[in-house]
């Protein structure tokens, strides 16, 4: 099996750990047992340091041996190939997978995200909050009747909606039990909770670094 390297930055401020998107990757091999190391990129000049390998200067990026990949999402799809545990084999399984696995990507991050944004900003009238509302509440009805999104059980499609819903502005946003219940359900796993706190760790160890490099 080729050795995976799951790249992210060396350092980020305080604010970010824990939702560092790399977390998505370490999670997804702690839930399959795929051996993996971290290995960084550099956050500062990060908009540029890097472009060989991830043209928008973002991370994580992936090395499967040869094998290069950017996006979180294509990284999460290709580790998914590699293990049954993060998505059934079976056509009815895989596809239901693949479909709430883009849907968290497109009908869900893509709100959550800018809304989001707007708000850390101050936006006094954040025109996203009624587009908000209404696709977690279409999201709220599904999870009302199922445990799970896809094939009854965990796959990777729970983990990319989860990490999604999780941010604490989203989390907080509204009444949904339902969806609270799911959040708290899937982040309890240990393999979350493993690859949660290696990242965080990761971020302080690297405290100390800058500080001693730091002028004066």
């Amino acid at each position: 099996m080729s050795e995976l390297t799951i790249w992210t930055y060396d350092w980020v401020p305080e604010g970010p750990r824990g939702f560092v998107r790399d977390l998505r990757l370490r999670w997804a091999c702690e839930e399959a047992d795929l051996p993996y190391v971290v290995r960084t990129v550099a956050f500062d000049d990060r908009q540029t340091n890097h472009l060989d390998r991830q043209p928008f200067g973002l991370v994580p990026f992936l090395n499967d041996g040869e094998l290069e990949i950017f996006e979180s999402g294509a990284c999460l799809l290709h580790l998914a190939r590699k293990s049954e545990r993060l998505m059934p084999r079976d056509p009815a399984g895989e596809a239901e997978t693949l479909q709430w696995t883009i849907s968290a990507l497109n009908s869900l991050e893509m709100v959550t995200v800018p809304w989001w944004f707007l708000n850390i900003c101050g936006e006094p009238d954040n025109q996203l909050t009624g587009w908000l509302g209404q696709r977690l509440e279409h999201l709220e009805n599904v999870l009302a009747e199922r445990e799970w999104l896809a094939a009854g059980r965990f796959t990777i499609a729970d983990l990319l909606m989860a990490d999604v819903l999780r941010v604490p502005l989203v989390r907080a946003f509204g009444d949904r039990p339902a969806s609270e219940a799911y959040v708290a359900r899937v982040t309890d796993r240990p393999a979350f909770r493993k690859a949660h706190a290696d990242q965080v760790r990761q971020f302080e160890a690297a405290d100390a670094k800058r500080a001693e490099m730091a002028p004066g």
